[in-house]
């Protein structure tokens, strides 16, 4: 069958995921590395789609439960990231609450969502535009650089601020959580198999005819 895209699969290659060489998906193994050759990541779809349910799940405690618990003088002080954030934002210091909101409640929500869609038309329960794939993939990458924001700050702030007795910060549940939201969304990042989109497009474009191309391509020759 003729591909309106034609694809390295088609003739049955395959790019080693470890070394990068392309080899006949017949081999097995890489001839260079020896890692399993496959046209596509197996059990894509499913995998991203479990690890994007075990984020969402997660997702409501890193916000419910502290991130991190503040003792100063004996007074026990619970933040979390959205108590955080108010309370930046009601002393002024509105470029601190804006990064918190973004990166903490915003970026791992969006990419949940980018997934979820990108997963959909994998599926062909969407059906956008190459261009519109393209950008969006590329943007649920991007996504994944700013996910730890919150995650670093309470590292330095546990490694800094030990005062002993006048003041500690310890990190809490909420910081798990979250740390575990950003974990399943990288995981699910790194198992979505972008090429299934590419495949799809066959689908939504039939594949055209040898004999019009083969005479396009004699008379663009002549």
């Amino acid at each position: 069958m003729n591909s309106r895209f034609p694809k390295a699969a088609d003739r049955g290659l395959a790019g080693c995921r470890t070394c990068g060489k392309v080899s006949p998906v017949t081999m097995g193994c890489c001839p260079r590395c020896g890692t399993h050759l496959h046209l596509r990541k197996p059990d894509s779809i499913r995998n991203t789609v479990a690890l994007m349910i075990a984020a969402t799940i997660l997702y409501i405690p890193s916000h419910l439960l502290p991130i991190m618990t503040v003792v100063e003088l004996g007074d026990v002080t619970h933040n979390t990231i959205i108590s955080g954030m108010m309370t930046f934002w009601r002393t002024g210091a509105y470029p601190i609450a804006i990064v918190i909101f973004t990166a903490s409640i915003l970026i791992p929500l969006l990419k949940i969502i980018a997934l979820s869609w990108l997963c959909a038309a994998a599926t062909g329960k969407v059906h956008p535009s190459p261009k519109t794939l393209g950008r969006l993939y590329w943007f649920t990458e991007l996504l994944g650089r700013w996910s730890m924001i919150d995650i670093f700050v309470v590292g330095i702030l546990v490694s800094i601020v030990q005062l002993g007795n006048y003041m500690s910060i310890t990190p809490g549940l909420g910081a798990i959580a979250f740390a575990g939201v950003v974990l399943l969304t990288m995981f699910a990042a790194m198992s979505f198999e972008p090429r299934l989109l590419w495949d799809r497009l066959d689908d939504m474009n039939p594949a055209a005819p040898d004999a019009p191309v083969e005479a396009a391509t004699l008379e663009s020759g002549s």
